[in-house]
């Protein structure tokens, strides 16, 4: 038997930002005309809404609720349609839902990474608009996951096995859209404890200029950063004095080894300048004045570092901030994503300079007289830089010359200490992979020399040579080499230092990545 009234057409759910204007409907039949009265649900409070008497109740979004409409014929027969929510969004990015939105789902709320002990509970959340309200379907791995099926994913007790890559497809009858890929880890490096995927570090100091005046404190502050870093775990290059095709080269290398997961720090000390919060590298061989086309761009460098994925990027620039070209252009760079990973340490303010310290035969830089003093501490790398920049404040040789600033994203407690958790293949070697060789040469004369080489930089490497032993009748050895190409080949600077000579001649060529 039919019955007296019937509904037709449910009203759907829907996501929408708030001030999102729609329209709920409700359609039925019956043998008499028919009546329609919306209701309304906030928390636990039901009530009629005012004036909603029709088949259509427009809406304009204001806050999360329940609807539901009550129709009725004039024989008092009555009929509920299904209980519908209505989602609202209150905080949606700049340019969500899209001008042309037709109600095909958009992500709102991404997953976030997660790190839990094994069989503790395990959530993960996003969020999608949409009209009607998307279906939400969790995968691990590729692989579907039958049971999670709301937005909100939940593992009550995880297993070494629930580590893997999650995403969540949301979908409705416009399409579909998918959530950023993540990593949960179960039972790695403990619980609530960051750790990077790997650590990689280039060390750039430009000293001797061929267009600009000479510097002396980026040859120690390098050797001094990558020593330090090298104690926490850091793949290191450490290069001095490099043109504008070599710095190319070595951050296209650098950028290449990064990947997800991984902590990066790139620095710079020599010459350089801002110009309207950009910042600029000055290649050795770059001409007078100033210009971008004939640097290096830091923003560039730090986007890139940012596409790979890299849990931690870290950019600290050991250099004048100041702008001598007013009439110059500036370069097109495009804005970082804000995905709270980044952190710039500027050894100086804006529009000020950098000063060197003169330390006996030694000079070092300011910024690295206290950077080495705190670097080791185990906690996140900005609280770190601020006791650097605490430090610098204090100085009496540069109060109001020179003051640290420290500009960052950085959303996560994430520290240089923090241990590293290899996932996948191990990273391809960076920095010193090999051993140094040795050699021992016999002359004629039975005078036996020894060989040693030492590596003090990536592209730089001391070679010294002594009699072994001295010999008796010997009163003043002097030792004159050659290049000897089967030792300095792939070597960026080679410097031959002799017993007792030292520093007799130099070498250049193109550097080998690695060895």
């Amino acid at each position: 038997m039919q019955e007296a009234v019937a509904i037709t057409e449910q009203p759907v759910s829907v996501s929408v930002p708030v001030g999102y204007s729609f329209v709920l409907r409700c359609r039925a039949q019956g043998h008499t005309s028919l009546q329609y009265q919306w209701f309304c649900q906030y928390q636990s409070d039901c009530r009629l809404i005012p004036g909603a008497t029709n088949e259509d109740l427009p809406i304009i979004a204001e806050q999360t609720q329940l609807y539901t409409c009550r129709v009725n014929d004039l024989h008092r027969n009555v009929v509920f349609s299904d209980w519908v929510k209505v989602e609202v969004h209150q905080c949606v990015a700049r340019g969500l839902p899209p001008r042309l939105w037709q109600g095909e789902p958009v992500i709102v709320l991404n997953p976030s990474e997660q790190w839990v002990e094994l069989g503790q509970p395990l959530q993960l959340q996003c969020a999608a608009m949409g009209v009607p309200a998307p279906s939400y379907q969790w995968y691990r791995n590729g692989n579907l996951l039958e049971q999670q099926k709301r937005k909100k994913l939940r593992i009550a007790h995880t297993k070494a096995s629930d580590s893997g890559t999650y995403l969540c497809c949301a979908s409705n009858s416009h399409g579909e859209h998918w959530t950023n890929a993540v990593d949960v880890h179960v039972g790695m490096c403990g619980s609530g404890k960051f750790f990077a995927t790997g650590k990689i570090a280039l060390l750039v100091g430009n000293n001797r200029y061929q267009h600009h005046p000479n510097l002396m404190a980026p040859v120690r502050d390098v050797f001094e950063l990558s020593r330090l870093l090298e104690h926490l775990g850091f793949q290191v290059v450490s290069l001095l004095d490099l043109n504008k095709a070599e710095m190319a080269t070595a951050v296209s290398r650098f950028l290449q080894l990064l990947g997800k997961g991984v902590y990066a720090i790139f620095y710079y000390a020599g010459h350089g300048y801002e110009h309207l919060g950009r910042n600029y590298m000055v290649p050795v061989d770059a001409p007078q004045p100033y210009a971008p086309e004939n640097c290096i761009s830091v923003q560039r460098i730090l986007q890139k570092m940012q596409q790979q994925q890299t849990a931690l990027n870290i950019i600290l620039l050991d250099t004048c901030r100041k702008w001598y070209n007013p009439g110059c252009a500036l370069s097109q760079v495009q804005p970082l994503e804000p995905w709270g990973n980044t952190v710039y340490g500027y050894s100086t303010s804006e529009d000020a300079e950098a000063y060197e310290l003169q330390d006996g035969e030694f000079s070092s830089g300011i910024f690295m007289k206290y950077l080495k003093k705190h670097i080791l501490q185990e906690k996140k790398v900005t609280h770190m830089l601020e006791d650097v920049l605490e430090d610098i404040g204090r100085d009496p040789l540069v109060a109001g010359k020179q003051v640290m600033e420290i500009k960052h994203t950085l959303k996560e407690a994430r520290s240089l200490t923090d241990p590293i958790c290899p996932s996948g293949e191990a990273p391809e070697p960076w920095g010193h992979s090999q051993e140094l060789p040795s050699k021992t040469v016999t002359f004629p004369c039975g005078v036996r020399v020894e060989l040693c080489f030492l590596r003090l930089f990536s592209n730089l490497m001391f070679v010294c040579a002594k009699p072994q032993p001295p010999l008796a009748h010997v009163t003043d050895p002097q030792i004159l080499l050659h290049q000897l190409t089967s030792f300095s080949q792939g070597v960026a600077h080679v410097w031959w230092i002799f017993w007792p000579l030292f520093l007799v001649e130099g070498h250049r060529s193109s550097a080998h990545w690695g060895h």
